[in-house]
């Protein structure tokens, strides 16, 4: 719901809520097949095996109706009470997730580049819900020095591929560490996964894209028009920490930077998307919490014109 959250365009409270449960429904369907197809090896991992289908408190036929009825209802509710693109992105989803990811997870170490595109996925759906298209027609820039602010020139093509990179770029220091920590697990049920062939190419991985997620708040975010520029600001700080916390790991290796690194990315993403909201473009946060008065900002409206 971040990207709904700095969309520009205004969304109705039955809008905000189809969409959570359009995208709710694809998620648990996604989840749904994939852990069907997942039974055996997960049965040999100890942070799986006490999944439901696993410990046979849910039969296959009753997951897989569940499925079906998720996945149906899902894109069914994007498409008549939100918009045909969201409820396409949210079907590509399931089919990207339960479909290619969980195959490639056995055959190739690509799968955790298709992963981060799921992961990147749902970003894109709360922008086109609001109305924000995927590719714009219009490019534009707001630069720090731009003597003018128009909330329509937000829909650019760099809006949706901000959203879309800012959680695609997280997954990999995200997930990287913490695969490497139950690399063992990994092995053991045949994936190929980084972690597991190569040690240090993941943690160089998971650097290289830690380290990516500074220009990306610091620059393209701003530049798009979603936030202000003092965004560029503020998110040094999580960014920094996260990226340095991935650094340790990645120069001393061993399970405990891993941990540290993976530990820094469950606050570090929801740090940022906080200062998304508050640095918002266009957000007159003393009106929204009512310490400015209707007259005040209508008289710096005009001051301003």
């Amino acid at each position: 719901m971040g990207s709904v959250a700095v969309s520009p365009f205004p969304v109705t409270v039955p809008t905000l809520l189809a969409t959570a449960i359009g995208t709710g429904l694809c998620s648990a369907a996604a989840n749904t097949f994939n852990q069907l197809q997942e039974i055996p090896f997960d049965a040999q991992m100890a942070r799986t095996r006490n999944r439901p289908l696993v410990r046979r408190a849910v039969t296959p036929l009753h997951a897989t109706a569940f499925g079906i009825a998720t996945g149906l209802s899902g894109p069914i509710i994007l498409w008549t009470m939100v918009n045909p693109t969201t409820a396409l992105l949210g079907a590509g989803n399931i089919f990207l997730y339960a479909g290619v990811y969980t195959w490639m997870k056995r055959k190739s170490i690509w799968n955790t580049w298709v992963g981060a595109v799921v992961g990147g996925i749902p970003p894109l759906m709360g922008w086109t819900a609001t109305g924000g298209h995927l590719i714009p027609a219009q490019m534009h820039y707001f630069l720090p020095w731009a003597p003018s602010f128009d909330l329509a020139l937000v829909d650019n093509i760099l809006s949706p591929f901000a959203l879309f990179m800012l959680l695609y770029t997280w997954q990999f220091p995200h997930f990287n560490s913490l695969s490497y920590v139950v690399r063992g697990s990994y092995a053991q049920a045949g994936y190929q996964m980084l972690s597991v062939l190569d040690i240090r190419k993941n943690a160089t991985v998971a650097l290289r894209y830690a380290f990516l997620m500074i220009p990306l708040c610091s620059i393209v975010f701003p530049l798009s028009g979603l936030t202000t520029w003092a965004f560029a600001l503020t998110s040094l700080v999580p960014n920094g920490i996260f990226a340095g916390a991935t650094y340790q790991w990645w120069k001393h290796g061993g399970e405990k930077h891993a941990r540290a690194a993976f530990r820094h990315s469950l606050w570090q993403l929801p740090v940022v998307l906080g200062l998304m909201m508050m640095h918002k473009n266009g957000m007159d946060w003393s009106k929204w919490l009512g310490l400015k008065k209707e007259e005040q900002v209508d008289t710096a409206s005009n001051q301003q014109l």
